[in-house]
């Protein structure tokens, strides 16, 4: 009996071990960063709407703007610079036609100040957890 009781403790640990460790790479796989292309093929473009739906983003991922730097931009704005299609002196202004933005926890509103093309549909607005 008292080697019996023996392998099922050690059998009991190890299982106890092998949890943890499942617990951690489920933890780990769960932090890893996403990029996502901002539009998908198309590209930081009109009527960006409903590109956001259905996507979860988190705090670490990446979001990758491409577009033609002499037709778009990307602005960081606020709520209301996102609702009125306007940009304050203190906005970032991204040009590069390739740009990269992590993300941190909270709200996000991107625009483009390009004439028009805001009111246009060229905005999106998310959140990350």
């Amino acid at each position: 009996m008292y080697v019996q009781g023996r392998s099922s403790a050690r059998q009991a640990t190890a299982f106890a071990v092998l949890m943890i460790l499942l617990s951690l790479f489920s933890r780990l796989r769960a932090t890893q960063a996403t990029t996502y292309a901002v539009g998908d093929s198309s590209g930081w473009n009109f009527n960006m709407g409903n590109w956001t739906e259905g996507k979860r983003f988190n705090a670490g991922d990446i979001l990758t703007f491409n577009y033609d730097s002499s037709l778009h931009n990307v602005v960081m704005v606020d709520a209301k610079g996102y609702e009125n299609c306007t940009a304050s002196s203190k906005a970032k202004i991204y040009n590069s036609g390739n740009d990269k933005i992590k993300l941190s926890r909270g709200r996000y509103y991107f625009i483009c100040t390009f004439p028009g093309h805001c009111d246009g549909g060229l905005k999106i607005q998310l959140s990350a957890y």
